[in-house]
């Protein structure tokens, strides 16, 4: 009863101080100032233009506000006479005098042109916050942080809120990998997405968007959402750039220009960069094995050391043409070249059961990558009208190959591996946007993936005679075709304070996985409706709730499937599954934005169910390691002295239920100093068992039902300091996971980056340095019947790295004038609220 009565006391307390909020000076009720800003010779709508109203002949401001993506405006004032004034960043501000404001006022469309006099000077100008919090997204600003200068597309990714990236590049959003990233909207074809993530530079990316409940617009696939990592497109009249020049230690060097020249009718852009780095890396796993009777039998210590090196060449050429008034065509081709060699040594220290050492042996692996990837990209924007009615084409086709030859030299065995891939992929979207009445849309669509991967592993040993022989069980060939056909439609309405949206998508999906040495063919074919429900209610200007349903899907691809062995290491091996199943999962999320002057503040809570969720198990193989390094098979009854050989590959687990809440904050205390942090936390509950049948024929169960708690906090200062200095620190700590078979432990990381504006404001310096306190280890427990260890590795050890960045006609921090004529996503972009 008491919870009951405390309950009715705060829907009092609330409603009273909302309609208190809606009152003016003396209790009278306020009315709304409503109008639209536009781009005056493109006419497209501009974002955070500024709305001042203020008494007559007077500069204190009484109410304000800020436009949203569709350039639309409301402000609450009390009836009365009043001065208003629009601004926009580089643009003449327009002014309306001595306007009576009676009732709701409606001021219809506002058009602001460029000033020239302020396009010709290079001064700093008001930047954007590095974090923008929406209500359906968030939005990352690259061009603001200093701590990714001289980085690749992972530095980026790993400052953004709600997203992680582990030692290894793999990218995971509120705790999950089960996520679709986007390059323009558009997926991203990369054959191994965390090696193509490291070699896109960051001073490509314009910003990220992380959509954590997308609506049926987008692709279904992404159990947890969608990155969406959008590039540089000039935009600025005339010919203007960047050029950055960037060095470091471990050797890195690096090279970068962004190049763009705007007529009225063509807009060229290019960005075209190579880079040197130098990743060293370390690990170590100690394992303990035990008999039947959970007897201990011996002591392995395994430790690692790792260096990678990459050449790469990254270049992108484009052009915008207007081809009338309401008809714009952009075509452009991305192409990325990276050469590299890796080299991996193992060390393997044998104990027996009293911890007395027994022998030692090595395991060295030399490898030379490759990857060659090109893709073609078109998009055609018919607008019918300025109110957003419209129909968007998007084509995409891409080549990517990855090839990687390795040598591994074992006391005594030699062997050598070759993986070579080709992917091919075609991409065609269609969608139309017509608004309809007031504050409602309509949209619909269509899009085709079609691709085709062949994938060749060969592991070769020498036989007694010194010849190279293929392995048969290590090797083959796989062919992995993927069709996929989409339709879509939604409809977004607004009636009062409630905005509504709601979809439904339709997938059809084709899938083939043949492994051609053993004429072993497998076909998956399924389709599946996918809804969306969006609500959000307006509280005031600055505050907003929402509630959200989508339900998304995650299909098995690349390593998942591919059963090659990965054999970088003859004890723990990993092995792909080609019979895994999508997993499907129903997601809901309540949302509440809330913005201040010097304040936003953003909380949501969310609930994820899966389905045929992926996960990782580990068991025995049957075979083990002799202490000369030979892999063997013991027969029934025989008895060989080595090390169990233990498999990971992942499986259609069960079911996952995951349940959290997220906090993201900016604040800006004084003009000198930012704020943004984010924390999330999060429970996860798994239900499922493997099974799988030993060397003696007999069916092991094992039973992985797991509950645990987890969590992670991001904070971003970023202060200026006497002499125009910038300084800027990240902190980061994900915190430990219970897993079925162990733990992960927690993981502590810091950045810092000092940045100081030179040569008149044209040029910049900036020093970073990456994991401050060389911390950023991914370790774990794992606790097997027959074996327990601990294991611990750093992709990246510590990293110092120095840029120095030129812009010429073009100033510092200047927002893009003349909007993109198309959504920055690209063919899966959109998906905004109806206003």
């Amino acid at each position: 009863m008491k919870k009951i009565k405390f309950a009715v006391l705060l829907v009092f307390l609330f409603t009273s101080f909302y309609n208190y909020s809606q009152q003016g000076p003396g209790g009278k009720p306020k009315v709304k100032v409503t109008g639209k800003v536009f781009e005056k010779v493109s006419k497209q709508p501009l974002e955070y233009a500024t709305i001042s109203i203020m008494a007559p002949n007077d500069t204190k401001v009484i109410a304000g506000g800020i436009t949203n993506p569709k350039g639309e405006f409301e402000v609450a004032v009390a009836p009365g006479t009043y001065d208003i004034k629009i601004e926009f960043i580089s643009f003449k501000s327009t002014e309306i005098k001595q306007k009576s404001i009676t009732g709701d006022t409606n001021l219809g469309a506002v058009n602001l042109s460029e000033d020239a006099a302020q396009l010709n000077e290079v001064v700093v100008r008001a930047e954007k916050s590095t974090v923008e919090i929406k209500l359906d997204k968030k939005v990352y600003n690259v061009g603001q942080d200093m701590i990714v200068k001289g980085g690749s597309v992972s530095d980026v990714l790993d400052n953004v809120p709600s997203v992680s990236v582990d030692t290894e590049g793999n990218v995971s959003l509120r705790g999950s990998d089960n996520i679709r990233i986007l390059i323009d909207g558009r997926p991203s074809q990369a054959i191994n997405m965390a090696e193509a993530l490291r070699q896109l530079p960051a001073d490509a990316i314009d910003k990220v968007e992380v959509i954590t409940n997308p609506s049926a617009r987008y692709d279904a696939e992404g159990g947890s959402g969608i990155i969406n990592i959008i590039l540089k497109k000039g935009k600025n009249q005339g010919f203007n750039g960047t050029l950055i020049a960037s060095t470091g230690l471990p050797e890195t060097y690096g090279l970068s220009a962004n190049v763009n020249y705007k007529t009225e009718k063509l807009n060229y852009f290019t960005t075209a960069g190579y880079n040197y780095r130098t990743n060293e890396g370390a690990g170590k796993t100690n394992s303990e094995y035990f008999d039947t009777n959970k007897t201990t039998t011996s002591f392995l210590d395994e430790t690692r050391d790792t260096k990678r090196v990459r050449n790469g060449f990254n270049g992108r050429a484009g052009v915008e043409w207007t081809l009338t008034p309401t008809t714009f065509w952009t075509n452009a081709i991305n192409y990325q070249n990276n050469t590299g060699d890796d080299r991996d040594l193992i060390n393997y220290y044998n104990y027996d059961a009293n911890r007395v050492f027994t022998g030692t042996s090595y395991r060295l692996n030399n490898a030379d990558t490759g990857s060659e990837n090109v893709e073609f990209t078109s998009n055609l924007i018919k607008n019918f009208n300025d109110k957003g009615h419209k129909l968007t084409a998007d084509l995409s086709i891409s080549r990517n190959t990855d090839d990687s030859n390795s040598t591994i030299t074992a006391s005594p065995n030699f062997n050598t591996t070759l993986n070579d891939q080709v992917q091919k992929q075609v991409l065609a979207q269609v969608d139309y946007v017509l608004p309809l009445g007031k504050g409602g849309q309509f949209e619909a669509g269509y899009k085709g993936s079609f691709g085709d991967l062949n994938n060749i592993y060969n592991v070769s040993n020498l036989d007694s005679n010194g010849q190279s022989v293929t392995d048969p069980n290590l090797s083959n060939t796989l062919e992995y075709k993927e069709n996929i056909n989409a339709l879509y439609t939604q409809y977004g309405f607004k009636v009062n304070k409630f905005s509504y949206l709601f979809g439904l998508r339709w997938e059809d999906t084709n899938i083939q996985v043949n492994l051609l040495d053993n004429s072993d063919y497998n076909t998956k074919k399924y389709n599946n409706l996918f809804p969306s429900a969006f609500v959000s209610y307006e509280i005031s200007d600055q505050s907003n709730f929402s509630a959200s349903y989508s339900k998304r899907l995650s299909r098995p691809r690349g390593r998942f499937m591919n059963p090659a062995v990965n054999y970088a290491s003859n004890i723990n091996i990993f092995q792909g599954n080609p019979d895994l199943d999508p997993s499907l999962t129903d997601k809901y999320d309540i949302g509440y934005i809330k913005r201040w002057d010097k304040v936003t503040f953003n909380t949501s809570a969310y609930f994820e169910n899966t389905k045929d969720v992926f996960s990782f198990v580990r068991s025995p193989t049957g075979n083990v390691v002799t202490p000369d390094g030979e892999v063997v098979t013991p027969q029934p009854g025989e008895t060989v002295e080595g090390t169990p050989v233990i498999k990971s590959s992942p499986i259609n687990l069960g079911r996952e239920q995951k349940f959290g809440f997220e906090f993201t904050f900016n604040y800006t205390p004084y003009k000198w100093w930012k704020l943004n942090s984010n924390f999330n936390f999060f429970n996860v509950k798994t239900t499922g068992e493997n099974s799988y049948t030993d060397t003696q024929g007999k069916v092991i169960v094992q039973d992985l039902d797991n509950q645990a708690n987890s969590w992670f906090a991001r904070i971003n200062s970023k202060v200026t300091l006497p002499y125009k200095i910038d300084w800027q620190l990240t902190a980061m700590y994900n915190g430990e996971q219970k897993t079925a078979q162990g733990k992960n432990l927690g993981q502590f990381g810091m950045n810092t980056a000092l940045s100081k504006d030179v040569m008149k404001d044209k040029a910049t310096i900036a020093f970073n340095i990456s994991d401050v306190f060389n911390s950023r280890k991914m370790r774990s427990d794992t606790y097997l019947d027959n074996v327990s260890s601990y294991s611990e590795f750093q992709f990246r050890k510590r990293q110092f790295n120095l840029s120095f960045t030129y812009r010429f006609n073009k100033p510092k921090g200047e927002r893009d004038k003349n909007m993109p004529k198309n959504n920055d996503g690209g063919g899966d972009g959109g998906g905004e609220f109806p206003g």
